[in-house]
């Protein structure tokens, strides 16, 4: 068996991890400068907004794409080519005065944080086995939480210097391109095993992965779009609300931590039930209380069951996807991540509109509650007919 990585190339990997889940959102504070000054435009408003959630829905349509060439050309390549991508495209917004390219360019960006993501996925799958395998995920995890920890409030001092300034934050992955070209290695080089027949390796459990990984992240991407509007209507400024949404992206770090000694107590199944239960107990809670307080609990305890669920649900993959067949497995779980963030406050205001934006959060949360509770109660029956079945 080949050498595991080194400390280089894993340092490269959880670097390239922190570019990932918060890159649409890297401009939020600069969108409100940014309707101002595109103000003359026809249909500035809307066009600001999906500046970055294109980006979002760009990650989750190109995606499977970046799967394909992961396994046609080894997770290396693909990585080092959407670095580079992700530099070019995320940096040129700061020069761009055309409202249209700049939709272009975010567009692109999605098209390289696909590929960057899935990349990292199948490098770690293919570097990594039992619970080395789990241990660094978790590690990964950690690593993409920090991203809101540390460059979005980064992005909010930048952007009152100007709305544009927040834009140079993507240069961050030139500084990485030069680590992935010289440190990182695919396991099986360039060589990539052959390909099953038929589509195999997507069946219903992975399906269901995918599914689980839309549902938590369209209801965790409550925190960042509707929790502002929730305590704004009690006269809470931007500062408390901005440290407010962050416990929830901390907690998610927590939950990193946590994922590989929690891995090796409880099944998969189980941990993905505590996931659920967790989000569900803390949007609950942000529902009921609805004030600063309540809902820094709430949102604390929501982003550790996320933090949980993200490399468990990453895990499951590796355990079953065939080795020439990990990059599209892996791009499908990107895809549900990203495709969650952008269809969030497109399916949630109806309801806000019917009930509010705090009862909105209880009955998600209840939703997650009795999905948890069944999938328990499923749980125990077939471990009790499995004991009856085989005594």
């Amino acid at each position: 068996m080949a050498a595991g990585p080194g400390r280089t190339a894993r340092g490269t990997v959880l670097a390239a991890a922190t570019l990932t889940i918060m890159a649409p959102a890297l401009i939020a504070p600069s969108l409100p400068a940014m309707e101002q000054a595109f103000a003359d435009r026809p249909g500035a408003s809307l066009l600001v907004r999906l500046t970055m959630t294109i980006t979002s829905l760009a990650v989750a349509v190109t995606a499977p794409v970046a799967g394909v060439v992961a396994d046609r050309i080894g997770g290396r390549p693909l990585l080092v080519a959407g670095l580079v991508l992700y530099s070019a495209c995320g940096t040129i917004g700061y020069f761009l005065d055309d409202l249209h390219l700049l939709l272009a360019s975010r567009a692109l960006l999605g098209v390289a944080v696909g590929g960057v993501m899935t990349a990292v996925n199948a490098v770690v799958t293919d570097w990594f086995d039992g619970p080395d395998r789990a241990s660094f995920l978790g590690l990964q995890q950690v690593f993409a939480s920090l991203s809101g920890v540390v460059l979005l409030p980064l992005a909010g001092v930048l952007a009152t210097a100007g709305w544009r300034v927040p834009f140079w934050l993507y240069a961050v992955a030139a500084a990485v391109v030069p680590f992935a070209l010289l440190a990182v290695r695919d396991r099986h080089g360039t060589a990539r095993p052959t390909a099953p027949g038929g589509g195999r390796a997507f069946t219903g459990g992975v399906l269901g992965v995918y599914a689980l990984a839309l549902v938590a992240t369209l209801v965790f991407y409550m925190a960042p779009t509707q929790v502002p509007f929730l305590l704004s209507g009690q006269g809470v400024g931007p500062v408390l609300v901005g440290a407010v949404v962050a416990g929830s992206t901390l907690a998610s770090t927590l939950g990193g931590f946590t994922f590989p000694a929690l891995r090796k107590r409880l099944s998969s199944g189980a941990v993905t039930t505590v996931c659920v239960a967790l989000l569900g107990t803390g949007w609950s809670l942000v529902g009921v209380t609805g004030g600063p307080a309540g809902t820094s609990v709430g949102l604390f305890i929501g982003g550790l069951g996320v933090g949980l669920a993200i490399p468990n649900l990453t895990l499951r993959l590796s355990e079953t996807a065939p080795p020439a067949w990990r990059g599209r497995v892996f791009s499908g779980l990107v895809a549900g991540i990203f495709l969650g963030q952008f269809l969030s406050p497109l399916l949630v205001q109806p309801l806000i509109r019917a009930t509010g934006v705090g009862t909105a959060f209880t009955w998600s949360g209840i939703a997650l509650i009795a999905g948890a509770a069944v999938a328990a109660v499923g749980s125990s029956i077939r471990g009790t007919h499995q004991e009856r079945t085989n005594p």
